[in-house]
């Protein structure tokens, strides 16, 4: 599909700019507010588990929407239909499976990360393993999140990738350093917040541009098959289609809010079991509502561009929002929407520092030194958080590319997630499992996940005078093919290995 010519955008102007100014020193005043005299990891990491249901479930929302998904989904609306809701279904199936599964398991004891769990289950050596996956997966595709910045940021306001991202790291740190967990989730849950009502105020501004309004624009739509939501044919190798999103977004929210530390370290900041579950389970509900928004948007863009027909195909579709922000929306708007947008930037890159340093400390440092006493903790905990700031700056940069963003973000992620969630189901599920057996199927998940990820769009195979064409598999069906696999493979190798039986499932 051809994307509407779209020129030079014009810059943001002094009023847009200025909201802009106050919205990042406003937000890192209100992060620094939250720092305490109490220096224990169980404060820095938890907030002393005293944060309340709704607002647990607002960062949730918060962590789960990056910048990329902002200006990416939009796009994908843009370009195709709304198949990418599918997906979303499966995302509500899948809490409700990390709330029997999961969740039970984490509130026994004192546990500040996943992967506790799982040492507690197999062995350190399993324990070790998960958390490192962990780590790599999540700045992987948190560099890709981080890079997205530079998109809003570059049309906006004029500046390179790096002075871009830089800007967003440095102020996020501020506040993430300082205030621990308690900071994350309530700046978190005023950025949701923000970006939210600006994502609304863009929908309002899409009907009123469009002559005839979201009754013109549905209309429209309607006739161009853009607003269909369910392909129910069954194919691995079509993204968006009923079963894939179904099947392959519960495997993938099973796995991002049941073993990614992003997520359950919020779940474990609960007051208790029952109140981790509703912020769950009612995160899922406000998360189906945001993306009706976001493809709502990305149909109004197709509209109001005349059916994006007209022209040479832009460089980018995730240029598409952000360039209507700049050039359509009156002044002030179009600062509020940035300000949004770079709401989500700095919700997303605090969640991921203060997860990344947690388990850095409490699955790896702890480990080395567990006598270390709590100045010890907390002046390491603080400097894995600044530590973690910069790799994730410097993957940024290393992530710039073309493409939907969030495609990219959550292929990357879907890839180590089959592996992770794997290893859970095994400990899970089976009471015989051995770490030596699971260690195998964790690393079998993880290659096949990766041949999957970097297989060509069609991989020819020559086995003498046949011939095979093998096509390649949408990342959404990572996860599930990832987990089934590894899940069968540690079974297996668990009856043929030798390894200590726990005789106990998680």
């Amino acid at each position: 599909m051809a994307f509407i010519a779209i020129p030079v955008p014009h810059r943001l102007s002094t009023i847009d700019l200025g909201l802009v100014a106050i919205y990042l020193v406003a937000i890192t005043l209100f992060g620094l507010q939250f720092r305490s005299k109490d220096r224990s990891l169980k404060n820095y990491f938890l907030a002393d588990r005293r944060i309340p249901w709704w607002a647990i479930a607002l960062s949730i929302v918060a962590a789960e929407t990056s910048t990329l998904t902002i200006i990416s989904v939009p796009g994908l609306a843009y370009t195709g239909d709304w198949g990418f809701l599918q997906i979303v279904l499966g995302y509500l199936l899948g809490r409700i499976l990390v709330c029997i599964l999961f969740l039970p398991r984490y509130f026994r004891g004192e546990l500040m990360t996943a992967y506790e769990v799982i040492g507690q289950r197999f062995g350190p050596r399993l324990h070790k393993l998960t958390a490192f996956l962990f780590l790599f997966l999540r700045a992987a595709a948190e560099g890709v999140r981080v890079f997205a910045v530079s998109i809003v940021v570059g049309i906006a306001i004029g500046t390179g990738d790096v002075i871009s991202i830089a800007i967003i790291c440095a102020l996020t740190l501020v506040y993430t350093l300082e205030g621990g967990m308690a900071a994350v989730i309530w700046t978190d849950s005023v950025q949701m917040l923000l970006y939210v009502a600006g994502t609304i105020v863009s929908v309002a501004m899409l009907g009123h541009r469009v002559h005839g309004g979201w009754h013109a624009i549905h209309t429209m739509a309607t006739v161009s098959s853009k607003l269909t939501i369910f392909h129910f044919a069954f194919s691995l190798t079509t993204t968006y289609t009923f079963w894939a999103g179904a099947l392959g977004g519960c495997f993938l929210t099973m796995a991002s809010h049941g073993t990614d530390q992003l997520m359950v370290q919020r779940l474990l900041a609960a007051k208790d079991l029952r109140e981790s579950r509703i912020a769950l389970l009612s995160s899922g509900v406000v998360i189906l509502v945001q993306f009706v928004l976001f493809l709502a948007i990305g149909t109004g863009l197709y509209c109001f561009y005349g059916g994006g027909g007209n022209g040479i195909a832009a460089s980018s579709p995730d240029q598409i929002f952000p360039t209507f922000i700049v050039q359509e929306l009156p002044r002030g708007v179009a600062g509020l929407m940035v300000a949004a947008i770079l709401a989500a930037a700095m919700s997303n890159l605090s969640a991921a520092v203060n997860s990344l340093s947690s388990s850095s400390m409490v699955d790896f440092y702890l480990s080395w030194r567990p006598a270390a006493n709590e100045r010890e903790r907390a002046r390491v905990s603080r400097s894995a958080t600044l530590l973690w700031a910069v790799v994730l700056f410097v993957l940024a940069l290393m992530s710039r590319g073309g493409g939907h963003v969030v495609e990219v973000g959550l292929s990357i992620a879907s890839v180590a997630y089959g592996a992770l969630l794997g290893v859970f189901l095994l400990g899970t599920l089976s009471k015989g499992a051995t770490e030596t057996g699971a260690i195998v199927g964790m690393i079998g998940g993880l290659v096949l996940n990766i041949c999957l990820w970097k297989q060509p769009h069609t991989l020819l195979l020559s086995l003498g005078n046949v011939h095979l064409a093998i096509p390649k598999i949408a990342w959404t069906w990572f996860v599930l093919i990832g987990s089934l696999f590894t899940l069968i493979l540690g079974w297996a190798a668990s009856e043929i290995l030798p390894g200590k039986r726990s005789a106990r499932s998680i």
